[in-house]
């Protein structure tokens, strides 16, 4: 009989072990004085089971005895008493533990164990399953981990610059906060995701746009975590100054502006005067014509008389003054002027002329030289000298 119930049990147990199954992380790192949480998952071969019935334990995996979370807090440790809670909900297999204010011997490992109630008024447990195999173990650190800083070697002025801060952690019912050095505006983007299972990773995206006084200059990330640790990480910004061509292109502008204007300037001038003298050639009796004929009778016209020839003629009158008190013209007769220089008698020398030329012999005759150029009245003053 004992042989049949060994069997029995031998081929059952394994079949129940299969039935009931519970997943969870073998290792998790925990930050001493913040939290952690394990996740976990199980399954089992009834229908869905309300939450009612169900009843979760977490203990350490050598000693059942010693609990670390159960509804009923007093049959949990001392130590352990208020720091634990079930995340998960049982109805739904979720088996997920928090520990918060993470100690130095919190290391586990832990296992978790489940009770079924026969009937949602009935609180007795028919059965349990304690999942031994499918322990957590906790490593203690004593410090946070410093964030990670993501960005470009360099950065261009006046182009937008993205830093990325993120870190790691195993809490994410309090995930670490994530500041910034300098001031962040509009330009921050938070994300908070799971990398793999029991490790999260919170990030925060900072974008700005340099300017010439950012140029190495620091930025610093600090990562806040659950329990007041912090712990943070500093980067220096080289900004790289923006190609910069105005100095090229508004002179150049300028210049082609001012060649076109004055281009356009002179056009619309020579346009407007050809128009203007087209006009005034057009008109009769204009001014242009006065002008033109004016020029045409100047051309046609022989020369006058020279000055040297004016300035003789009158040089010439005044030769034929004789030198003297007096001289007598009054009665002398016709006959006597047409007789030759050397018949003439003058009792005064004459005045010479300016050329030096020798007194004219025809009198009457110079004076007809010069009726072009000196009036009558001229002549009769000399005549009556």
């Amino acid at each position: 009989m004992k042989i049949f119930c060994l069997l029995l049990t031998a081929i059952c147990s394994p079949v129940l072990s299969e039935s009931w199954k519970a997943t969870t992380v073998k290792n998790l790192d925990a930050l001493v004085s913040s939290c952690v949480v394990v996740p976990c998952s199980f399954s089992h071969p009834k229908e869905k089971l309300p939450t009612s019935r169900l009843r979760g334990i977490w203990h350490r995996s050598d000693k059942r005895d010693e609990i670390i979370y159960y509804e009923d807090k007093t049959r949990v440790l001392e130590n352990f008493r208020g720091r634990t809670q079930m995340l998960g909900d049982l109805g739904q297999n979720n088996c997920t533990l928090e520990i918060v204010e993470i100690k130095n011997h919190d290391n586990g490992p832990f296992c978790f164990r489940i009770e079924l109630a026969r009937t949602e008024t009935d609180t007795e447990t028919k059965d349990k399953f304690s999942f031994v195999e499918d322990c957590v173990g906790l490593n203690m650190l004593p410090g946070p981990q410093k964030p990670k800083l993501v960005h470009s070697e360099t950065a261009t002025e006046g182009h937008p610059y993205i830093v990325t801060c993120s870190v790691i952690h195993t809490c994410p019912s309090h995930p670490p906060t994530l500041t910034w050095s300098r001031s962040t505006g509009d330009g921050l983007i938070e994300d908070h995701r799971e990398i793999h299972s029991g490790f999260w990773e919170k990030q925060s995206i900072l974008t700005f746009i340099p300017g010439e006084k950012d140029d190495h200059s620091e930025i610093t990330c600090t990562a806040v975590f659950h329990g007041q640790k912090t712990s943070s990480a500093t980067m220096k910004v080289y900004v790289k100054r923006a190609e910069n061509y105005n100095h090229i292109i508004i002179p150049a502008v300028v210049g082609v502006a001012t060649a076109v204007i004055f281009g356009v300037f002179c056009i619309f001038m020579v346009k407007k005067y050809k128009k203007r003298i087209t006009e005034l050639q057009s008109q009769d009796g204009s001014m242009w014509n006065r002008l033109s004929r004016l020029s045409r009778r100047i051309h046609s016209s022989g020369p006058g008389p020279s000055r040297s020839d004016q300035r003789r003629s009158i040089w010439s009158r005044f030769s034929r003054r004789p030198k003297g008190d007096r001289v007598d013209f009054g009665h002398t007769p016709n006959n006597v002027m047409s007789q030759s220089c050397a018949d003439q008698k003058v009792s005064k020398p004459r005045f010479p002329s300016p050329k030096s030329q020798p007194k004219s012999c025809n009198y009457k005759e110079d004076l007809d030289d010069g009726d072009d150029y000196i009036n009558t009245a001229d002549l009769n003053v000399y005549g009556n000298i």
